[in-house]
Formats: C-alpha cells, sequence, structure tokens
C-alpha cells in the first residue's frame, strides 16, 4: 500500500511498534536517535533499514520538523552501520522512499542500506 507523506503520522505503523518492542526486529545497531534492523524480505545480500526513532511519516517530515541533533544523529546512524557492515570500501546504496511514486510503504521514514555485492542499475526502466 503507497503512502501519502501528507498525512499525519501514524502510531501503529510496524516501525513505531518495532520501536516499542511490540514487534520484533534483528537489531543490528540502536542509539538515542535510530534503531537499524534487517529487513525481513532482504533484496541484496545486505539489506538493513534505518529508522530515526522520532515520530516522522516521511524524508520530507523529516527534513521540515526533526531538531538538528536527530537529523545528524540519523545520518551518523545509517553511516556508522554501513562502516560496521564492511560496505565501505566496495560501496553501497542508501535509499529512502516517499510517498506513492517514490514506493513508500510503511508511513515512518526509514533508508534502505544495501550492499554486499553488485547492485545493478539505480531504476529499472
Amino acid at each position: 500500500m503507497a503512502v501519502d507523506p501528507t498525512k499525519p503520522y501514524n502510531s501503529e505503523n510496524i516501525f513505531a511498534k518495532m520501536l516499542r518492542g511490540e514487534v520484533p526486529c534483528s537489531k543490528v545497531y540502536e542509539d538515542e536517535w535510530s534503531l537499524a534492523f534487517h529487513d525481513i524480505n532482504p533484496q541484496a545480500d545486505v539489506h538493513i533499514l534505518v529508522i530515526p526513532k522520532g515520530a516522522y511519516v516521511s524524508w520530507d517530515d523529516f527534513s521540515a520538523k526533526a531538531s538538528a541533533e536527530e537529523i545528524a544523529g540519523f545520518v551518523r546512524a545509517a553511516g556508522h552501520v554501513a562502516r560496521e557492515q564492511g560496505l565501505v570500501v566496495r560501496g553501497y546504496r542508501l535509499l529512502g522512499n516517499v510517498g506513492r511514486n517514490g514506493g513508500q510503504e510503511v508511513p515512518h521514514l526509514h533508508v534502505h542500506l544495501f550492499g554486499g555485492g553488485p547492485l545493478g542499475p539505480m531504476l529499472a526502466r
């Protein structure tokens, strides 16, 4: 189901439930700003999701409303996870989807961290 990034945050989304400990996840990293975990349907050898702990629907919502500390914490968490997973030397892809045309499926900001091998073209045409 496509996400409308203009709608208010829904605290019953799957990632909010993970943050509250109501739904388990395969945690890779956690700090005061972010949580990172393995995707349940991996699209690459390494496929990790990084989410902020704040209630943000999308990158648009986050970039408009998050504090400088939240933004820095989230960006640093994504970099930390990439380094810890050994992805930097060979390369990786960081992908964020926003809204219907962007393919966003969960109404909580998240970025996909892909790596572990060649990833192919950026977009299928």
